[in-house]
């Protein structure tokens, strides 16, 4: 493994991700690009680059690749100063806004409001109503948030997750009106269909 990686020799037991190392490569590249003197101050030789990058991949792992380079791209525009590692992943935990996905509790607060039918609601991103139609509606509208928002956060970051790694989401059907709506016969006229199918089959 080349002596970059964040997962070199001796370190396999952080389970690093293959995309997570990838990306936090990817990441302090740009970091050392775009804040030079200040990167090199930091992490002055390759051995303490590979200690940092070692830590930075063991506490951002949980975060797709998509994310990372998505979160170094944005703070490279923003950001004076180079990140520490808790200000690069407080940035990760806000990174749904820049895939145009609301952040868990506001999806969640949209799911419980959305009016029926739900295939109709004007959704902020299709991602909460699949999340909502995971989680279940009855259960979203008549359980404590206590009791579901944990339930539907798991749903929505998986399926965020997805939107992330750049998954469409398909725009549910709906359904159309049949061409023609029966009417029920009264008894009357049941009784005289009966009466035909009674003569056609010599019964």
């Amino acid at each position: 493994m080349p002596s970059n990686s964040p997962t070199q020799a001796g370190h396999s037991d952080l389970a690093i991700a293959p995309d997570t190392v990838e990306a936090i490569n990817g990441v302090f590249l740009l970091l050392s690009t775009n804040y030079g003197n200040q990167f090199n101050a930091a992490f002055p030789n390759t051995d303490r680059s590979n200690i940092a990058k070692r830590l930075w991949a063991k506490h951002l792992n949980k975060y797709p690749k998509a994310v990372l380079m998505a979160v170094a791209d944005e703070i490279v525009g923003k950001e004076t100063f180079l990140p520490s590692l808790a200000k690069f992943k407080e940035y990760c935990d806000h990174a749904y806004s820049l895939f145009g996905l609301p952040d868990v509790h506001s999806a969640y607060v949209e799911a419980c409001r959305a009016t029926a039918p739900k295939k109709n609601y004007n959704w902020s991103h299709l991602a909460v109503y699949y999340a909502g139609l995971a989680t279940d509606w009855f259960f979203l509208s008549s359980a404590v948030e206590s009791a579901v928002l944990p339930v539907f956060k798991r749903n929505y970051e998986m399926i965020c997750d997805r939107v992330i790694k750049g998954e469409e989401l398909d725009t549910p059907i709906h359904k159309a009106l049949p061409a023609e709506v029966s009417v029920p016969l009264d008894k009357k006229a049941n009784l005289a269909e009966l009466k035909k199918l009674r003569q056609s089959m010599d019964l």
